[in-house]
């Protein structure tokens, strides 16, 4: 994958049809989403549980875009190999999960695969900027992870402007979780955000069979990005 800041829309598969996975992601990708992401919670770090990697893997041969792993867990690095192997193009994993995240971010690109760092809310900018060179992407989370659904937390645009200032012309995606909608969309963009995951803003409306809703939300989210960048 070739780096540019163009918007992309990475829908959050957390709030797809559990029961049908294949067909979500094909719906999604053929109505304009660019990446698909997939949240993975343990239980432990954040008040849900999610996929583990043999769902990683039954998701991964509908997935033809890029396939985002969001790693909600705690500790980090003997799952691993476990997400790369079932087919993840990126891991990201957070800060706040151990005390090693320069490691961390060494093991995931020891497989072979794009690395994230990720900053919950209460996090600092500052708290990345050591690492920034063993990134592809930073993530920051505009919501508390665990759930969907949630209000957007504004502290994030400022994060975001920083984090943006500190990358400078480095190839690294700024990508924001967490209550994106057409409203708070163009705000993080402004700051600096490229890629944008929406959970329920892009599935509200929608289905497998009537997939012309997700194309609806994905166009109006990016179009308002989009408006943000003149």
């Amino acid at each position: 994958m070739t780096f540019d800041r163009s918007i992309k829309i990475a829908p959050s598969i957390l709030s797809a049809d559990f029961a049908n996975f294949g067909a979500e992601i094909r719906a999604i990708e053929a109505q304009g989403a660019d990446w698909v992401h997939v949240d993975v919670m343990d239980g432990h770090f954040v008040p849900n549980l999610t996929f583990g990697p043999p769902a990683v893997k039954a998701f991964r041969p509908h997935v033809k875009t890029f396939m985002d792993v969001h790693l909600m867990i705690s500790p980090v690095d003997q799952y691993i190999e476990a997400y790369a192997e079932a087919g993840a193009d990126m891991i990201t994993a957070h800060v706040e999960a151990g005390p090693h995240i320069h490691r961390t971010l060494q093991a995931i690109r020891a497989q072979g695969v794009k690395a994230g760092v990720v900053l919950n809310p209460g996090t600092p900018a500052e708290a990345v900027a050591d690492v920034l060179d063993l990134c592809d992407m930073v993530l920051i989370m505009t919501v508390n992870p665990g759930f969907g659904g949630q209000k957007f937390i504004h502290s994030g645009v400022e994060k975001t402007r920083k984090i943006r200032a500190m990358i400078g012309d480095r190839p690294i995606h700024i990508q924001i979780d967490g209550g994106v909608t057409p409203e708070t969309a163009p705000l993080v963009v402004a700051a600096g955000a490229d890629v944008l995951v929406a959970g329920s803003a892009v599935f509200k409306g929608g289905s497998v069979d009537n997939p012309g809703g997700y194309g609806e939300n994905i166009r109006a989210i990016r179009e308002a990005a989009e408006t943000a960048r003149g």
